[in-house]
């Protein structure tokens, strides 16, 4: 039987050494010269468990899973504790229900819209998103991206792992450190084992919280009442409104560092069109009805924490489900914090091949893990009161960080080069796409620069921010500035020359593609 996950040696040439280096470039092809052979083969049971790849292509061959798969994947990434607070942002700042869940709305479908896109590069390349950044800004110059990325993936789990300390203490009066390291645990096992499990998981959990989002939703249209100010449409405010829909916007970007990881194993032919709308449907109807519970929650008791909140809402329409909600939120809390460590690995051994190239192994994608596991819950433990609540806004950063990169990425691969990549060359240390690419770096330099006057932070407001009374749209304005800027620095480009030798490049490199 063929099987997705086979023995490593399965994965390069038998004719020659599993990483080659050719000596006159300096580049590891992965096993993947012209003459090798990527072929599947019989695998024993004990290498199915754990996947094998890492940040290497993944062959024609071995590619498998259904286009569906994809929103399960992010309807359980989207739906808990996390995004529920992204769904209080406005009520906080004394919006009403009404608009702030119009806001909550279009700022999800707006974010997923520039996320699904990231996610149909997946079954094209058969590459982890953050590499497909060497060709906009070099084989070293992607580690910028990188090192942001890395803070994220880092940061995140860390909030993670306290959200759910808090959590479990406040249902069972468990002990804070020991949650944190169980949930670690639980999380790095998940993504050691790897994609296969982490989309079943994603699968299972999908249901098991749509049931309970259903039963609070219904509950909540025959139960609620509602303050009559909470349903005035007459009593619109920018500044809540703005600063709601760019919340929820920035956090639905935020997978956009990643999404492509998780459809990379599917078959090319799934198309882009049906990867798109399967990862758009999950990711928005996950992350909007989560943040509209936020939403609800805080409107209806305003003063309390959001985990609180969220369960006196839920006691209140459906006497004892509070604490089953919450259970559930947990479930894809834990599910989000492993596909970050997952992605932390994937970006650790992107880091390590531009500084030291060479071949991609089990051991190693297990190590890098295990170093983001340890970080992400070594910040948690030491972490204070005071450190939950300033990281939001430290998180709120990287995004700004990311949004040139995300139009950048995005104008390459569907307008620039259209698709057409080498993978052999990413994998080039000295190849076509250089080591640092002014292009990429430029735009994004440029794109990040006129976005500092619309910053709207705690500590920072840009002078149009201030203007707009703390509205924060810079990623309005930093999205369209990068994709100009890159489209510019790309008109010195000889694009049919650079499709030619890709194209050369990659002869042979998969005898089952087409």
């Amino acid at each position: 039987m063929l099987i997705a996950v086979a023995p490593l040696t399965t994965w390069f040439s038998a004719s020659a050494a599993h990483c080659k280096l050719d000596g006159a470039r300096g580049c590891y092809y992965f096993g993947l010269a012209s003459h090798d052979k990527l072929r599947p083969m019989e695998a024993k049971f004990g290498d199915r468990l754990i996947e094998k790849r890492s940040i290497d292509y993944v062959p024609i061959a071995e590619r498998h899973g259904k286009v569906w798969h994809l929103w399960p994947v992010w309807f359980s990434g989207d739906a808990h504790l996390a995004t529920v607070a992204t769904g209080v942002v406005g009520i906080a700042l004394g919006g009403n229900l009404v608009w702030m869940a119009i806001a909550v709305v279009f700022g999800a479908a707006f974010g997923t819209f520039f996320m699904a896109f990231h996610s149909t590069q997946g079954p094209q390349l058969g590459l982890p998103q953050m590499i497909q950044s060497r060709p906009q800004f070099g084989y070293v110059g992607a580690l910028l991206v990188w090192g942001v990325a890395l803070i994220a993936y880092i940061g995140f789990n860390a909030f993670n792992q306290i959200l759910a300390a808090q959590t479990v203490h406040d249902l069972y009066g468990a002990d804070p450190t020991a949650t944190i390291l169980v949930f670690a645990l639980l999380a790095v096992s998940l993504a050691v084992v790897g994609y296969d499990l982490i989309h079943l998981a994603q699968r299972f959990i999908a249901y098991v919280l749509i049931a309970a989002l259903l039963v609070f939703t219904v509950a909540v249209l025959l139960k609620a009442h509602l303050p009559p100010e909470q349903t005035n449409l007459g009593d619109f405010r920018s500044v809540p409104f703005l600063a709601q829909f760019f919340a929820a916007a920035s956090y639905q970007i935020a997978w956009s560092i990643y999404v492509s990881d998780y459809s990379r194993y599917l078959p090319r032919d799934v198309g882009v069109s049906a990867s798109f709308w399967w990862t758009f449907l999950g990711g928005f109807v996950g992350g909007a009805w989560t943040m509209l519970v936020g939403t609800l929650a805080a409107a209806l008791f305003p003063t309390l924490e959001v985990a609180t909140a969220l369960r006196t809402a839920a006691d209140l329409v459906m006497p004892g489900f509070g604490k089953p909600l919450l259970l559930c939120s947990l479930l894809g809390l834990l599910t989000i914090t492993s596909l970050n460590c997952y992605g932390a690995s994937l970006t650790l051994l992107s880091v390590a091949d531009s500084l030291k190239p060479g071949r991609p192994t089990l051991a190693k994608r297990v190590v890098t893990l295990l170093v983001a596991t340890v970080v992400a819950s070594g910040i948690a433990l030491a972490s204070s009161q005071n450190f939950v609540e300033k990281f939001g806004e430290f998180l709120a950063v990287l995004l700004y960080l990311f949004t040139p990169w995300t139009a950048i990425n995005l104008v390459d691969f569907y307008v620039v080069r259209k698709g057409h990549y080498s993978v052999r060359e990413i994998f080039n240390a000295h190849g076509m796409y250089g080591r640092w690419s002014w292009r990429g770096l430029v735009a994004y330099g440029v794109g990040f620069l006129v976005m500092i006057p619309f910053f709207s932070t705690e500590h920072y407001k840009g002078p149009v921010a201030r203007a707009l009374g703390g509205a924060d749209i810079a990623m309005l304005v930093g999205l369209p500035v990068a994709a100009l800027v890159y489209l510019w620095a790309c008109r010195s480009l000889d694009l049919e020359a650079d499709k030619a030798q890709a194209f050369a490049a990659d002869i042979g490199l998969d005898p089952d593609a087409a």
